[in-house]
């Protein structure tokens, strides 16, 4: 159950972030469904950039190594956690944005 809290935290935070950018800029709104499939989709690749990066591998690297570890207090980083939502949120959005602006530059041809 400890590993797939951080995945669920990560699509549910990506989802959030691609229907943000969706409703911000109209020109990018791939509508409700692409958004939130584009934004989740995003939040597990932002989430798995960011712990690639040496300074974020901490703060998004520390839930699912709790997680697999079986960590004595109970499992899971609330902290980390957080951090994975942040970067999913991130992600989700950035992801949308380019897959918005890909839909846009395709249907101008």
């Amino acid at each position: 159950m400890e590993v797939i809290v951080p995945i669920l935290v990560q699509l549910i935070a990506g989802g959030a972030g691609g229907n943000v950018i969706g409703q911000l800029a109209k020109s990018l709104n791939l509508g409700t469904t692409g958004n939130t499939i584009a934004g989740a989709v995003g939040g597990v690749g932002g989430t798995w950039l960011a712990s690639l990066i040496p300074g974020l591998s901490g703060l998004v690297g520390g839930a699912t190594a709790a997680a697999a570890t079986g960590a004595a207090t109970g499992g899971l980083d609330i902290g980390a956690l957080v951090g994975q939502g942040a970067t999913g949120l991130v992600g989700g959005g950035i992801l949308t944005a380019i897959a918005g602006m890909v839909k846009s530059a395709t249907a101008k041809s």
